[in-house]
Parts: C-alpha cells; sequence; structure tokens
C-alpha cells in the first residue's frame, strides 16, 4: 500500500472529491492506495487513470474528476517529486468561462485547505442578504455555481409548475356552453323535473396538455447544462403530463422510462446508465436522422411541443442537418431551440450549424441559469415572453 506524503495527499484528494459530490467512501480510498502501490505508477497519465478507475463509478463524475486532478496536481513535476502539501499559491485563478464543475471541484479543494488553516473569527452574516443572494442565484451561469449553490438550485427547479398552454382537440366533452346539444345529458336532466323543465346540455371541444418531447445535447460542452434540465424534466413528469426525453450525442438514446423514477437522483443515475457517449463528441444531424425515422410518429402527436437543447456545434454541418430539421420542424406543432451560448452578449450565428437549425425553429431562447428555466415555463404556459427572434439574427449574419 502506498505511504508517505503521496498517500496522504491521494487521501486529501478523496475529501476534497467527496466534498466536490462525487460518493467517495474509506473503502475507495483503500482501494485507490493499494491500486497505486500494485500498480507501479511510472507516469502522471498512469497515475490519472488509476484513480479514475476507483473514483470514478458513473459518467456524470468524470468532468469533477477531471477538475480535480487538474487543480490538485497543476504544479508540474508534483508526482515525481512527492510533495507534501499543496500551497495555496499554486492554485490559479478562476478562469472567465470555467468549465462545468470547475467552480464546486476549486470550492472544495481551499475549503479542505482553509480547515488546515488557524481558524478564523466567524462573520456574522445579515439575514436581509438572503434575498439578494436569491436574486443572484437566479443569474448565475449552470456551469459556475459552486456544490451548495447547485444543490439549491436544483430544489428551486423541483418547485417550478408547468401549467401547459391547453389545445383543442377533436374528441368533444361536456360543456356549459357549446355548438352540439348532449341528448343523453340532456334527457336526464328534464327527468329529475318530471319532464316539466328541459335544461340543454352542450357538448363543447375538449382541451388538453400538449406533450412534450425533449432532445438534449450531452456533449462535453453541454454536459452540465443538460443535467440541470434533466431534474426540470423529472421535476414535470407526471401522471397528467405526457412528457417524452431523449439525450443525444453521438448516438440517439430514449431515456423516458429511466426519468420516471420518484427519486431524482436514481432518476439521473439511471439515465447515465443507459447512456454510453456522454461527454462525447456531438452528431445532431445523425441524431435528428434517428429520431424522425424511428420515433417521431409515437411521440409528435396532438400537438407536441419539442424542446431542442443543444448549442448548434455541429461535428458534421451538412444538407442532411437542414433536411432533417424541416422535417422535425413540419413534424411537431411548436420546435424551441434552447442554446445555453445565448448567455454571451456577443452571440451570432456564425456557424453552419447554427444557422441551419435556427432557419427551422419557431423561437430561440438560452437555458444557461434559473431565470432562463423560469421565463422558459412562462413561453410554455402560454405568457408572453420576450425571446430571441430567429429571422431577425439570420439577417444580421446575412
Amino acid at each position: 500500500m502506498a505511504e508517505g506524503r503521496l498517500a496522504e495527499n491521494i487521501v486529501y484528494f478523496a475529501r476534497a472529491l467527496r466534498a466536490a459530490g462525487l460518493p467517495v467512501g474509506p473503502g475507495a480510498v483503500l482501494d485507490a492506495l493499494e491500486a497505486v502501490h500494485v500498480a507501479r505508477i511510472g507516469s502522471r497519465d498512469d497515475f490519472y487513470w488509476t484513480l479514475h478507475a476507483v473514483f470514478v463509478k458513473r459518467h456524470e463524475h468524470s468532468i469533477l474528476f477531471d477538475q480535480a486532478f487538474k487543480l490538485f496536481f497543476r504544479r508540474r513535476g508534483y508526482l515525481d517529486k512527492l510533495l507534501a502539501t499543496m500551497l495555496p499559491e499554486t492554485l490559479p485563478s478562476a478562469p472567465k468561462a470555467p468549465q462545468p464543475g470547475a467552480q464546486r471541484v476549486q470550492e472544495a479543494l481551499y475549503a479542505g485547505m482553509k480547515a488546515r488553516e488557524e481558524e478564523k473569527q466567524e462573520v456574522e452574516v445579515d439575514a436581509r442578504l438572503t434575498v439578494s443572494d436569491r436574486e443572484v442565484l437566479q443569474k448565475k451561469d449552470f456551469a459556475q455555481m459552486t456544490a451548495a449553490e447547485m444543490a439549491a438550485a436544483k430544489t428551486a427547479i423541483a418547485r417550478l409548475a408547468l401549467p401547459l398552454d391547453m389545445i383543442k382537440t377533436r374528441r368533444l366533452a361536456a360543456a356549459r356552453r357549446g355548438h352540439m346539444i348532449d341528448v343523453r345529458r340532456t334527457l336526464r336532466s328534464s327527468m329529475k323535473a318530471g319532464g316539466a323543465v328541459i335544461d340543454l346540455k352542450y357538448f363543447g371541444p375538449r382541451e388538453k396538455e400538449p406533450p412534450i418531447v425533449a432532445l438534449l445535447d450531452i456533449s462535453g460542452s453541454m454536459s452540465q447544462y443538460t443535467r440541470l434540465f434533466l431534474h426540470f424534466l423529472h421535476s414535470i413528469t407526471d401522471a397528467k403530463k405526457r412528457v417524452t426525453t431523449f439525450l443525444f450525442g453521438t448516438r440517439l438514446t430514449n431515456v423516458s422510462r429511466a426519468i420516471r423514477q420518484r427519486d431524482p437522483d436514481e432518476a439521473l443515475a439511471s439515465c447515465s446508465a443507459h447512456v454510453v457517449d456522454w461527454s462525447g463528441g456531438t452528431r445532431i444531424a445523425s441524431s435528428l436522422r434517428d429520431f424522425n425515422k424511428h420515433w417521431s410518429r409515437r411521440v409528435l402527436s396532438q400537438g407536441a411541443v419539442v424542446l431542442l437543447i443543444t448549442d448548434g456545434l455541429e461535428r458534421d454541418a451538412d444538407d442532411t442537418l437542414g433536411f432533417e430539421m424541416d422535417r422535425l420542424h413540419r413534424s411537431c406543432r411548436r420546435l424551441v431551440w434552447l442554446n445555453p451560448l445565448l448567455r454571451f452578449e456577443g452571440f451570432e450565428a456564425r456557424a453552419k450549424g447554427v444557422r441551419t437549425i435556427m432557419a427551422n425553429v419557431d423561437e430561440l431562447r438560452p437555458i444557461h441559469n434559473l431565470e432562463s428555466m423560469t421565463e422558459l415555463v412562462a413561453a410554455l404556459s402560454g405568457q408572453s415572453v420576450k425571446g430571441y427572434d430567429p429571422k431577425a439574427m439570420l439577417k444580421k449574419v446575412a
């Protein structure tokens, strides 16, 4: 088993992972120490993948582990020299556009270092700041949230209610006013008064909530946003609302049954177990072709609303993408594109894949924080919420 300073740093690294949200217990730490001793580590890559094999049990944990490893073993020659501790000045400052999960891991590492320092005087926080903190959380990017803020965001997402904009169907239902008399109900009502009074009953159009079909990109750039949006889909999925969820990276995967589990953590873990290409590449055209060929007739019925969550950075942006997007647009009542890149003020539709998708959508909205998710709920409920006009954005780059 590994001993000395290297073992101490492995234990501290495991504590940081656990603070960042990874389920790393004492048994995993012992396994990691034994694995490092048995594998006879000779390089940085060997050390990385040895710890990765022990500590990472799910696909969604790979990003957090990668960020933690880069921050913890940032200093060149650290493993060769077996430094006893990592000095705070060796940790670089947070980048302007942090990678998904980097903020959570960096907070966990700094929290452990602060525990080793001398105890400082506690600073009382004014309760009046809670409202301000709530406003900050509403506008904060999902990729920049700490572990505590991520938990608060999940709680806020679970409270979001989605009263969908009702649509009229061809079927009829009992109504106070309608265009057709319900003879059976009219006769039953008149018999109560002995036939002296005839109270006419009517049929009216039946209203029903439209089904929701979500197509979520799980590539590396979209992983953090997709994971939070899965919590939103889990919160709105119930017996009344018909929600169908698909994940796509290099292939299309239907996770509708997995996300119906009652516990949100179990639901997301089940979704990850069904997906083999999480945080991989992106092939939007081939995934949409698979959906249009095998699933569109099953789920795109009765005025379905399609939510396409992707940044539009297609790997193979050819004519196939335009054809499949046009086919998807014609098959649904409303196609909404949710793009986290809209959080940047200077965003323009320069990429070919972005322009192709934008030409075949009804609405374009950001999906990078709680505020944008609340606006999406309002828009799906029939409220007039200002969004981005796809045609106007295309004219800017024309």
